[in-house]
């Protein structure tokens, strides 16, 4: 074992998608209240980072694991690597998740399939391989960060993104249910507009930023601690601020069609098509 490894001893918190954004605040969070880390995303040096950053602030030590959920054998993997450290996951956070911009036959399906691997079958493999232990150990926390896009009517551009999350929504719900009384607590996240790279991946920064009021975003770090103490409590779902809880409650009260029509007409703000 390195010196790093040997340093690790408290309750570990395995973060997916931890090099920026929600991730990393994430990460941030769980080493500020005693939590060791395991990190993992494909940019090792923000990893590497992290891990300091975390050691240096927190006084928790970090696993470093490079990984790409687009391979299916990235979730087996990383929890090899886990358990080869004498280590069990006691806080899972699926966070890594990016979206496919434009039209649905615009894209090719190589990009569709690797996203639906890295937001929903990654998201699922991972729980389904830690939650056993969670159970034994009658101790777990998981934390699926969805989106508001999940709760809303579909929109065109970005098409299986909020499907996905709609997803992943669902299976929280019913991992929280299936869970109740055994010290394991389920919860979907879901930020609306987040102060991240996001946007800058999928080329829409400056459409998006001149199309939403500044009210209506909020910092990764207020996303990561609602998103904290949402799991604390174990509720089963935390939509993160007050424009988004609004918008999360009258889309449940919206027809469908006029939701979609709703949601036609602004997509264009938002997105590329």
């Amino acid at each position: 074992m390195s010196s790093q490894e040997e340093a690790l001893s408290g309750r570990l918190a395995l973060v997916t998608g931890a090099s920026s954004g929600i991730g990393a605040a994430l990460a941030r969070v769980y080493a500020s209240h005693g939590y060791d880390l395991a990190l993992t995303a494909r940019r090792a040096d923000r990893l590497h980072q992290l891990a300091d950053e975390a050691r240096l602030r927190f006084g928790v030590a970090s696993l470093v694991i490079p990984a790409d959920l687009a391979d299916p054998e990235a979730p087996r993997a990383i929890l090899a690597q886990v358990a080869d450290n004498g280590r069990a996951v006691d806080a899972l956070v699926n966070n890594a998740g990016y979206g496919v911009p434009g039209a649905y036959t615009a894209t090719g399906w190589a990009d569709q399939a690797a996203l639906l691997q890295v937001m929903v079958t990654a998201v699922c493999e991972l729980s389904h391989r830690v939650l056993p232990g969670m159970l034994e150990r009658r101790f777990g926390r998981i934390v699926n960060v969805a989106s508001l896009a999940g709760l809303t009517p579909p929109a065109p551009g970005h098409t299986l993104y909020g499907p996905a999350k709609a997803l992943v929504i669902r299976f929280s719900q019913g991992l929280h249910l299936e869970t109740t009384g055994t010290g394991v607590h389920v919860s979907a996240l879901c930020p609306g507009l987040t102060y991240t790279e996001f946007h800058d991946a999928a080329g829409t920064r400056e459409r998006v930023t001149n199309a939403a009021p500044t009210w209506m975003w909020l910092g990764a770090d207020e996303v990561a601690q609602a998103g904290y103490e949402a799991a604390e409590a174990n509720r089963p779902i935390c939509v993160t601020g007050a424009p988004n809880k609004a918008i999360a409650a009258l889309s449940k009260l919206l027809p469908d069609e006029w939701g979609m029509a709703l949601m036609q007409g602004q997509a264009s703000r938002f997105r590329r098509l």
